[in-house]
């Protein structure tokens, strides 16, 4: 049973983090949500950098945006400072955003370029990292350009998603995400072409933008005008084998696009199965990513925490080619947009008045409608899973905050 917290005993709150989360272990009709100081205590967050952004593969939208030699974007990933480019040879790669020479930084935001060059001295390197030219180096001894390639890190693609790993150790992407391209084999996600990408700040923890995303349970309350008509009750959630929860649900139209907008839907896309052209896929790729697969588009989210109490979401709208050659496409796209768009700025206060609540001292643990929050429920349960494993960043997050709470 969980008790009210006993706010003069101080540290046992954070003392108590490991067993809370063991609450999260079980079946989404017996499971706990995760633990409130989760979502609201700077040292559980930096656990969880150090437990999942610098050691798991981490969604940086849909690799249709690197799709030329030499597209890159210039991103942060677990407070590190990354290039990811597309090289000559078609390999997606990522590096450390710092020159080798004196540290600086090379890239910002996103382009294309033929080679990489600091601004600071003028060293350049290849797409492929390898330092190709260094003025005024001749006199320094023993220099050799083949030994100062930009700090490679891991990058991959999967079903159209693009990934980066900060960890070698960290199993393959195919190995860490199981059956996924089973089950989402109905959608062409490859083939899509993201037309609007776009970030914004939301004064909510990371983990709250993603569990939102993921239920069904606040549609008629938050979205009652807006989107949950479209909405039917969802199917049981898929067996997912891998980092990753996923659930479909019928739809009476398409899912991107409001109510009153249905009379702008754009065509279904080419080859999609009956049932998968009548409904929506909403899946979660642990830990940051989000997306939902609809009849005719696709529309990805990534929560990056900014501190615990704030984070960085980045939304990615995606249409098959084909349709984004239509004349009118920009005007039809336009709905799209502006049901996205609708349906943020009403989660977006509701999000926030929940980050104010889960602020509190005194909240608890509580929990799931296991039908409705089928997505939200396993996260917790493999959050919690890799937390407790990774026990050394659990120590140091109760010790920090027992320390601050003092």
């Amino acid at each position: 049973m969980l008790h009210r917290p006993d706010l003069a005993a101080g540290p046992p709150k954070s003392y108590a983090l490991a067993k809370d989360l063991q609450n999260c272990i079980a079946p989404a009709a017996e499971a706990f949500c995760l633990p409130p100081q989760c979502y609201a205590e700077e040292a559980v967050l930096q656990a969880e950098i150090e437990t999942f952004f610098r050691r798991k593969w981490i969604g940086i939208g849909h690799s249709g945006r690197f799709k030329a030699a030499g597209d890159y974007e210039a991103l942060e990933v677990g407070g590190v400072p990354l290039i990811v480019i597309r090289g000559k040879d078609g390999v997606l790669r990522a590096f450390a955003n710092s020159c080798r020479h004196r540290g600086a930084r090379l890239l910002d935001g996103e382009g294309n370029c033929r080679n990489i060059r600091c601004p600071f001295h003028s060293w350049g390197y290849k797409l492929d990292g390898r330092l190709i030219g260094v003025p005024h180096m001749e006199d320094a001894a023993g220099f050799d350009k083949a030994d100062y390639g930009l700090t490679a890190f891991r990058a991959a693609e999967l079903g159209g998603f693009a990934f980066v790993c900060l960890n070698d150790a960290t199993p393959s992407l195919s190995e860490e995400f199981g059956n996924f391209a089973k089950i989402h084999s109905p959608w062409p996600l490859n083939n899509l072409v993201p037309t609007r990408r776009h970030s914004f700040e939301v004064r909510c923890n990371w983990k709250s933008f993603l569990d939102v995303f993921n239920e069904y349970y606040h549609l008629p309350y938050v979205h009652r005008d807006s989107i949950d008509g479209v909405y039917n009750r969802p199917e049981v959630a898929s067996p997912a084998r891998g980092a990753y929860a996923s659930q479909f649900g019928a739809t009476d139209g398409t899912g991107g696009l409001l109510e009153h907008q249905q009379d702008h839907a754009l065509p279904a896309m080419s080859g999609l199965e009956d049932a998968a052209s009548k409904g929506v896929r909403y899946t979660w790729l642990f830990p940051n990513m989000t997306f939902a697969a609809a009849s005719d588009s696709l529309w990805i989210y990534e929560a990056n925490p900014i501190d615990a109490r704030s984070c960085r979401v980045t939304q990615t709208i995606c249409f098959p080619q084909e349709v984004t050659e239509w004349p009118d496409f920009e005007a039809r796209a336009k709905h799209y947009y502006h049901r996205l768009d609708a349906a943020i700025a009403e989660d977006i206060p509701v999000l926030e008045n929940q980050q104010r609540g889960l602020n509190s001292p005194f909240a608890v643990q509580g929990r799931f409608s296991p039908h409705l929050e089928a997505n939200v429920a396993a996260f917790a349960k493999w959050y919690a899973g890799e937390m407790l494993a990774a026990d050394h960043a659990l120590s140091n997050a109760a010790t920090m905050a027992s320390g601050a709470s003092s």
